[in-house]
């Protein structure tokens, strides 16, 4: 069964499931690109900080290509400048690196990782001598200019942002020439973003849902804290539909309109997380999975701070969750 597909603002058809590719290892992530592409995946998500975009690349070399089982144009492939890279003069070159690496010659979509910038470093997150985040001075508005540049230059099909409140995609538009097309974002049953969502549908914005099974091999859980694919509820749902957890919770997604892409290095659970297209939710079980929210972020660190909780760094005027959403 082929995967439906939303239609972005540029034209362009975006696959609604698509294989994440975020803490899946080298040695590792290769493999899992073959047995997505091989059971019908054609969306890869990748991000230069992931630090495995050349395995990738490997990879699409090995089935996408003249003479092989698919053509690029079948698969749609997005990447994501990472935050030293912000800087206009460093926006070109980032795209070409990643293109490089993923060894193709334009990208489907290319993400804003974070709207908040830091400043050059070998460190994937750059940090000062105290441990802090080495922040940059550069406003995403002028990083976006930018980025539209690669769109005029045929390096990226589309743009657009990822881990952006309401707020900032609203600022962004006021200045695009070339219109973000997507917003990728935290978004599970614990985290439903059912404002974002509205917000971003109302002016033609895709969501993608990052994380969407609650990611329970972050480094930074709660020892004992149970994952969502173990909520009894989800349990529940899935002995009712005859299907896994995140089969009904990838369901869940889709059937709102929101792009999915979960992440998994093991071939039956890449094949099961595709598999959501032969059956439907009832609207009774669509508000159940609603009722779940508890505006909950997992992917966001958070530290104890005179008996507090706070964001563990969240110092930049750009940090994007103070905002309600």
């Amino acid at each position: 069964m082929s995967c439906p597909c939303v239609t972005l603002s540029t034209g362009q058809k975006m696959p609604l499931v698509g294989l994440g590719t975020w803490k899946s290892a080298p040695g590792q992530v290769m493999q899992a690109v073959l047995s997505a592409l091989d059971c019908g995946y054609r969306h890869i998500d990748c991000a230069a900080a992931y630090g495995n975009e050349q395995e990738v690349g490997e990879a699409l070399r090995e089935r996408v290509g003249l003479g092989k089982a698919l053509q690029r144009e079948d698969v749609f492939v997005t990447s994501k400048l990472w935050n030293p890279s912000t800087h206009p003069d460093d926006v070109e070159p980032a795209c070409r690196k990643s293109l490089t690496d993923l060894g193709l010659d334009y990208l489907d979509l290319y993400l804003m990782h974070w709207p908040w910038p830091s400043r050059g470093g070998a460190e994937v997150m750059p940090r000062n001598a105290d441990g802090s985040i080495r922040y940059a001075d550069t406003h995403y508005r002028d990083t976006w200019k930018a980025m539209e540049a690669l769109v005029d230059l045929g390096l990226a099909r589309a743009i657009g942002l990822s881990n952006f409140n309401a707020r900032q995609v609203d600022d962004v538009l006021s200045i695009a020439e070339h219109k973000p097309a997507v917003n990728q974002v935290e978004c599970h049953p614990y985290l439903i973003q059912a404002r974002l969502l509205a917000h971003c549908g109302d002016r033609g914005v895709v969501v993608t849902a990052y994380s969407p099974l609650g990611s329970p091999d972050r480094p930074w859980a709660t020892p004992g804290e149970p994952p969502l694919l173990d909520d009894p509820r989800v349990l529940d749902l899935a002995r009712r539909y005859g299907k896994t957890p995140a089969q009904v919770i990838i369901r869940w997604q889709v059937q709102r309109g929101v792009v999915c892409i979960p992440k998994s290095i093991t071939p039956s659970r890449i094949q099961q997380n595709i598999q959501v297209f032969d059956f439907k939710l009832s609207d009774e079980d669509m508000k159940q999975i609603e009722s779940f929210n508890r505006d909950e972020r997992l992917i966001i660190p958070t530290i104890e701070r005179d008996g507090q909780k706070v964001w563990r760094d969240a110092v930049h005027p750009h940090f994007p969750f103070h905002d309600p959403y």
